[in-house]
């Protein structure tokens, strides 16, 4: 048991220097060298858990999926609308991205073009159904306007999250993810959100990002 958790450990502490360096650095120019030194462990440890390079970046992004799915699942049965859990998802999207490398290292892996092996969806596939099914409900419940194109919103929404963690993260200090996602929202609400609950999602959004700024 000892020795089972030992190499669970290990293998925690090599992909968390992979995705630092991924991040930091970019796929392509990280060598399984500096991944090793990085994270203080030898060859034959690293080997022992990742066979190549390829490896460590699908175990990346399987860390991010299950990353998404667990906020996403999370917000389920709290009583929240469709719309809000959504908004929340994205700015808890947002805190998990200022707070560790992997899924910023998962967004570069995706936007770099790195390939995901199945069963596991592409990253933004995924992102993408779980906004269209929030999207679809959302119109249901009367906070989004009936005659709405749900594909092409998830698809905006996705881009500008995606875009506002990539851009933000390059350009801006830490900290300022939530205020231009709040700034996102702000847009989005004026375009779908009929205007008779208007006033309720774009209090929402200010609330959400001071929250996520405290946290």
């Amino acid at each position: 048991m000892a020795r089972q958790l030992r190499a669970e450990q290990t293998r925690a502490t090599i992909i968390g220097a992979a995705a630092d360096l991924f991040d930091r650095r970019g796929y392509e120019s990280t060598t399984l060298s500096e991944i090793v030194a990085h994270a203080g462990v030898t060859k034959g440890a690293l080997y022992f858990h990742f066979a190549a390079k390829e490896d460590l970046a699908h175990a990346i992004m399987e860390m991010q999926s299950r990353t998404f799915r667990r906020l996403a699942n999370d917000l389920d049965g709290r009583g929240y609308s469709s719309l809000e859990a959504l908004m929340r998802l994205t700015f808890g999207m947002a805190r998990v991205y200022e707070e560790g490398p992997v899924l910023r290292a998962g967004t570069r892996l995706a936007t770099a073009g790195v390939p995901v092996r199945p069963p596991l969806p592409h990253p933004f596939t995924d992102w993408r159904e779980i906004a269209t099914s929030r999207l679809l409900d959302a119109v249901r419940q009367s906070d989004v306007h009936q005659d709405i194109d749900v594909d092409s919103v998830a698809h905006t929404l996705v881009s500008s999250v995606v875009g506002t963690c990539v851009v933000g993260g390059t350009l801006e200090p830490a900290g300022r993810q939530p205020r231009r996602l709040a700034e996102m929202w702000y847009i989005l609400i004026r375009g779908m959100v009929p205007v008779t609950r208007r006033a309720r999602y774009v209090t929402l959004a200010a609330r959400l990002e001071q929250e996520t700024g405290t946290a």
